[in-house]
């Protein structure tokens, strides 16, 4: 095996891995609940504080990548997302639950800043294709996530899914040691520019996430005043974090950013609702739940690399505004299950879903990375998966408010079941209206370019 192929498939298990960690704890999340007895508003934020960690450091680390290498940032959040997976091992309180949480956040947000940079540039002449591999690994560990936790948790303790995540992280770190040659850009970082930007980001998604209180709006405002100070400084400074330029003069590169921001800010809680409303209003067992919500990312996977070939020689724009349409279509449907809605529906809305995000994540992924040069490929990369990371914190911290406001903090049983059915209707109008937003950005996008 040659050093391009190791490192090839070390990207692709990355990808696996990190999808894997973010999916198969949505099946655990009942267990986690009833061990350490903390209400659903406590429980979202089990996925919430991993989204949060990984958004508020991905911008920096495009261009800290770009400068210092972006193969040593890659090894280095191999390293910290596999220590953060051995220390949730040892969880025994949900503050060392969330903390360790955090530690894998982080490590992923070195993973996505540079994976799909390093993977662009081995492959330059054929990126659609194996960006469209990395795609398929994404939602393989997205469908193999609540599977393999289902299994594992109904014959283990519910942390033997971290087990696998640290043992995957070794095999990953293991193949990625290869001695190329890396080359690296001149320039400094913006120390103040990156400190600004994460206490903005913080303050903007921990006040999405507490809309419902006056103390949450003001955070959203400052964090929002934050980030408008972040553009503000990055036009100015001779080496910034993130090259505004590329928003303000490169529509193509904006709107399919903007198109992946609404993607991921109204598809991303799917599993998590679907997972709560399998196990607490059909009563099926984790396993079942798990086979159940493999199927939307299976399709995905089977189906990302034909979209992946295909947005080489079609305009992937186009693509990908088919894809959100179709989503748009699924998202309505899914508004109005309840109690009796047929398991066969909910099996047909997530496997038509996995369609649509094939035909959407790809080609938009490929047309953000082929609207710049190669010296931008650390933060296009980073920029993509910081829309990415924030649209998944974004969709948690709707469905989370929309608990606050309507389950007040009430741990679901049998007596809520009803507020957790309008709660699960309201966020799916929510995301739907979302997304009917990001199939006209996705076209508008294919107008400007």
């Amino acid at each position: 095996m040659t050093q391009k192929e190791r490192l090839l498939i070390s990207l692709l298990l990355a990808s696996f891995l990190t999808s894997f960690s973010s999916s198969s704890i949505n099946v655990a999340l009942p267990m986690i609940g009833r061990e350490l007895s903390i209400n659903s508003v406590t429980l979202s934020w089990i996925s919430t504080s991993y989204l949060l960690a990984t958004s508020v450091l991905l911008l920096p680390l495009g261009r800290i990548s770009d400068i210092l290498g972006r193969k040593k940032i890659y090894l280095l959040g191999i390293i910290i997302f596999s220590l953060g997976s051995l220390f949730t091992i040892f969880s025994k309180s949900i503050t060392f639950l969330l903390s360790s949480r955090v530690m894998q956040g982080i490590g992923a947000s070195m993973i996505y800043a540079t994976n799909t940079a390093i993977l662009t540039t081995l492959y330059p002449e054929e990126k659609g294709k194996f960006l469209g591999l990395n795609v398929t690994a994404v939602y393989l560990g997205l469908s193999m996530g609540p599977v393999l936790s289902g299994v594992l948790i109904q014959n283990f303790p519910w942390k033997s899914i971290f087990f696998v995540s640290f043992i995957l992280g070794i095999i990953t770190f293991t193949l990625s040691i290869t001695k190329d040659d890396e080359k690296t850009q001149k320039g400094s970082i913006d120390f103040l520019g990156t400190f600004i930007y994460a206490i903005s980001t913080i303050l903007f998604l921990y006040g999405i996430s507490r809309i419902t209180d006056k103390i949450g709006v003001t955070f959203i405002l400052l964090g929002i005043l934050g980030i408008i100070s972040f553009f503000y400084r990055e036009g100015r400074v001779k080496d910034p974090v993130f090259d505004v330029k590329l928003f303000s003069k490169n529509r193509l590169f904006l709107f399919s950013n903007i198109s992946a921001l609404i993607n991921y800010g109204s598809t991303s809680a799917i599993s998590f609702l679907m997972s709560l409303y399998l196990q607490y209003i059909k009563n099926l067992p984790p396993q079942t739940t798990g086979i159940i919500l493999l199927l939307q990312p299976m399709f995905q996977a089977l189906l990302s690399p034909f979209a992946g070939r295909l947005s080489d020689r079609k305009d992937p724009g186009k693509i990908a505004s088919v894809g959100m349409g179709i989503i748009s279509l699924m998202l309505f449907s899914l508004s109005f299950i309840d109690n009796n809605t047929s398991i066969y529906i909910i099996i047909f809305a997530l496997s038509t879903l996995g369609f649509g995000f094939a035909l959407f994540s790809s080609p938009n992924t490929n047309a953000i990375m082929s609207s710049v040069d190669k010296n931008s490929y650390g933060i296009a990369s980073s920029t993509l998966a910081t829309m990415r990371v924030i649209g998944q914190t974004l969709s948690m911290a709707i469905v989370t408010s929309i608990f606050s406001i309507i389950l007040k903090g009430e741990p679901i049983h049998s007596e809520s079941l009803s507020k957790f059915l309008l709660s699960t209707r309201t966020s799916f109008y929510i995301f739907t209206v979302l997304c009917i937003i990001g199939t006209f950005t996705s076209l508008i996008r294919n107008k400007s370019s």
